[in-house]
């Protein structure tokens, strides 16, 4: 259900795609102006869908007029989510990342035959936004992605997002979802064997028993995840993000890193339904503790008194509040990132609300996460 609702607020398709889910994925739309020359070399451009790398689909997503106003050629790719696009051991049993894998794989597929859909394979550019930011960003540090895509756009998101790049161990996560799953955890080849036994019905059930994307406010923080995350594999991530910049290793293109006004304005905390115990609410720094993930206790709340220290009004602490979550999950990560990228780099801020928002979105949310992709996209045109 949670698909569904992303997919009918994000869409810039003037009808809803009903969703439906199969193993079955890997497949990609392409979208090129009408009048192509059958000589053409159009710029490509390659788009990774967001959803928290659990949900999401290429369907949702119409790229007509952006190829047609734009006069470049576009490719929707698909890849794995969720326990298929990311379930890891650690190990050589099940590495992860299989997410990653089936995007360099489409960018291997652009390559040898974009150009007879009028694309140029020497002018490619990778774009996503949110979870396919992130994804665009891992890309970037890959070194598997050589020569695959010269340039590269993250729109609210990038590697360093908290919780959705797993740097320690990811052992725990595994066997959580193979408990949940109904398997032994006494070695990772035990786990890995007994997954592999479960149909795909049987594991879409055990994804939504393990509540990803719920914030769970009760218990410890650090043992909740939000995410199947991205996890360093020493294949398509050598090393962390961090160490990587630090080494200067990783693909030297153009890129564009931005962020919305209001990343966690209305979208972000509605999908993120909070589970709470008799409906209390809990103290800023409890939900902080889980967003944030491993940085310090003792430095939460510091940063809220920066942020909501200066006002008693109940209504501007919660847009502070907001803001402050907001910066915590992208615009901090974002700066960090453009700031060591050796190559030319740019930075936005999306300050604008579309006509075809949400009628259940607050007019006072203005740049809400994923408002962007209206205008990227095209809507005013198709809608």
């Amino acid at each position: 259900m949670a698909g569904q609702f992303l997919s009918e607020l994000l869409t810039n398709r003037k009808e809803n795609i009903p969703l439906k889910f199969s193993e079955d994925c890997l497949y990609l739309n392409i979208y090129t102006p009408a009048d192509l020359a059958k000589k053409s070399r159009l710029p490509v451009m390659v788009w990774v869908y967001g959803g928290g790398l659990l949900l999401g689909g290429a369907s949702t997503y119409n790229g007509l007029a952006l190829a047609a106003y734009e006069n470049v050629v576009v490719v929707i790719i698909q890849y794995r989510l969720g326990i298929w696009g990311f379930f890891s051991t650690g190990d050589e049993h099940s590495r992860g990342n299989w997410a990653h894998l089936d995007q360099l794989a489409a960018l291997r597929w652009v390559q040898d035959n974009i150009a007879n859909f009028g694309g140029n394979p020497g002018s490619v550019t990778i774009f996503g936004e949110s979870s396919g930011a992130e994804s665009v960003s891992v890309l970037v540090f890959s070194p598997l992605s050589k020569n695959l895509f010269h340039r590269a756009i993250s729109e609210s998101g990038v590697a360093l997002i908290p919780g959705m790049l797993e740097k320690g161990p990811i052992k725990p996560l595994a066997e959580q979802i193979a408990t949940t799953a109904g398997c032994k955890t006494t070695t990772s080849a035990v786990m890995v064997h007994c997954l592999r036994q479960k149909s795909e019905e049987e594991l879409l059930e055990t994804t939504m028993k393990m509540k990803f994307l719920s914030l769970n406010l009760l218990g410890d923080p650090r043992k909740s995840y939000l995410y199947t995350p991205t996890v360093i594999d020493g294949v398509v991530l050598p090393k962390t993000p961090e160490e990587l910049q630090a080494e200067r290793k990783f693909q030297t293109v153009p890129y564009i890193i931005g962020f919305n006004k209001k990343e966690f304005g209305w979208l972000l905390p509605t999908v993120r339904m909070c589970r709470l115990l008799g409906g209390t609410h809990p103290p800023p720094s409890t939900f902080l503790s889980l967003i944030l993930g491993k940085i310090p206790k003792e430095l939460i709340p510091e940063a809220i008194e920066t942020y909501l220290g200066g006002t008693d009004d109940l209504v501007k602490k919660r847009d502070l509040f907001t803001d402050l979550v907001g910066d915590v999950l992208f615009g901090v990560p974002s700066v960090i990132v453009a700031r060591n990228h050796r190559a030319p780099t740019y930075m936005y801020e999306f300050q604008y609300r579309p006509s075809f928002s949400s009628a259940m979105k607050p007019k006072t949310v203005i740049g809400d996460h994923g408002d962007e992709i209206f205008s990227v996209f095209g809507a005013p045109f198709l809608k």
